[in-house]
């Protein structure tokens, strides 16, 4: 029976991130400290002012897809594939013997699909064909929406795409809850996003948010008196989200509970109005029936830009108290990966739930004027039962979610 009280948990996993291709690889880099983030490969960066990100290695689509869709894909596309094969595997879901209408896929894109287009603008400057033009328009939206995984594994339920920068990977998976909370027994969600292109690389400039430092060590510092900005990645995670009873009656192994869920969009600037961030949180709090003190890690958003990180820090302490929660943020391995960093992020929330241990946020030295209990320099291991996801995107999105163990 569907109905609000229908608990949506998390059953797979599929990382691709700069610092481990696959969650066994990922999660041992991430609880050591160790780094994806160097100088762009994927394209010669000299000419730009950011000159780093964080790239998944070692990753080669031809071992994983076969060769047709590597002609009808970009490297964003074939990424989320293989990490969904990854995720079902990881569930023991065989799409194929599963009705199809009791599946569907809600993923988030961000700044994905870049790649793909700067493909199509190469064939136009080179054809003057107004055909791979209005090609490029099609195919553009649709690498980077659900179609491709959907379409590989028979899902034929609930579709769709959420587009709200950082946050849309939260809201990816809470679109996802209210499906199986409608009755869809399995939800493809999260999100893996990649544009380190040229014309992606410029599109991300213009925020004028990117680090421009050129020691990876020292490049992306949230929190810290030297933060001046964000090193971009690629990458993410892709979850497999099911109804608890779903997955009791066959019998899957449960990494932990989408418990909660909340969202705000910030005033618009001179308005005298706070920031939506806590109560973005509060949301997320009472519709996981948890209070503060229940929450033993906040996986921060980290921005790495003196203002944004002020307000983060202001709604931890608001909420929580100075130094009232342990705040980690382990993207300063990766980079801020768009659409795929706030499902990456649940995905570590889950992975630190099982192992008991808060990754680090390495190479910050945090500001003492925050008030954070940040976990800097090494894991820090302890009992974790809940888990809190920021994340916040371009112009104004907030999101929270709270995860718990199962």
């Amino acid at each position: 029976m569907s109905t609000a009280a229908t608990r949506t948990v998390v059953t797979g996993l599929g990382i691709a991130a700069p610092n481990g291709l696959g969650t066994t690889d990922y999660w041992a880099a991430t609880r050591s400290g160790k780094s994806g983030i160097g100088r762009i490969t994927r394209f010669e960066p000299t000419g730009y002012p950011a000159k780093l990100a964080g790239q998944v290695p070692g990753f080669n689509a031809a071992d994983h897809l076969p060769s047709r869709l590597l002609a009808q894909t970009d490297h964003m596309t074939r990424l989320a594939l293989v990490a969904t094969d990854w995720a079902l595997a990881d569930a023991g879901v065989a799409p194929a013997e599963l009705p199809a209408y009791d599946m569907g896929v809600v993923t988030a894109s961000s700044s994905g699909g870049f790649e793909f287009g700067q493909g199509e603008l190469q064939k136009l400057w080179s054809q003057g064909s107004q055909y791979v033009s209005a090609y490029q328009s099609f195919a553009w939206f649709y690498a980077v929406n659900s179609g491709q995984i959907s379409i590989r594994n028979g899902m034929k339920g609930p579709s769709g795409v959420l587009v709200s920068d950082q946050a849309g990977g939260l809201d990816a998976l809470a679109h996802a809850r209210r499906q199986i909370r409608k009755g869809t027994q399995l939800i493809v969600s999260g999100s893996i996003d990649a544009s380190i292109c040229p014309w992606g690389w410029v599109a991300q400039l213009a925020s004028g948010r990117l680090s421009e430092g050129e020691e990876p060590d020292r490049a992306y510092l949230p929190f810290d008196t030297a933060a001046a900005g964000h090193v971009p990645g690629e990458g993410g995670a892709i979850l497999i989200l099911e109804s608890a009873e779903a997955a009791a009656r066959r019998g899957a192994r449960v990494y932990g509970e989408i418990a909660g869920y909340g969202a705000t969009f910030d005033p618009a600037p001179g308005t005298g109005r706070p920031p939506g961030l806590r109560k973005a949180v509060e949301l997320a709090l009472a519709d996981a029936g948890v209070d503060a003190g229940d929450v033993d890690v906040v996986f921060a958003d980290g921005a790495a830009v003196p203002e944004l990180d002020r307000i983060e820090a202001d709604a931890l302490n608001d909420v929580f108290g100075p130094h009232g929660v342990m705040v980690t943020a382990p993207k300063t391995m990766t980079g801020r990966l768009y659409s795929g960093a706030a499902p990456l992020d649940v995905a570590t929330a889950l992975l630190a739930i099982r192992d008991g241990v808060v990754p680090p946020t390495t190479n910050v030295h945090p500001d003492a004027s925050y008030d954070l209990d940040l976990v800097t320099a090494e894991a820090r291991p302890t009992e974790i039962r809940t888990a809190l996801i920021l994340a916040r995107g371009h112009a104004g999105f907030n999101a929270a979610t709270v995860v718990t163990a199962a």
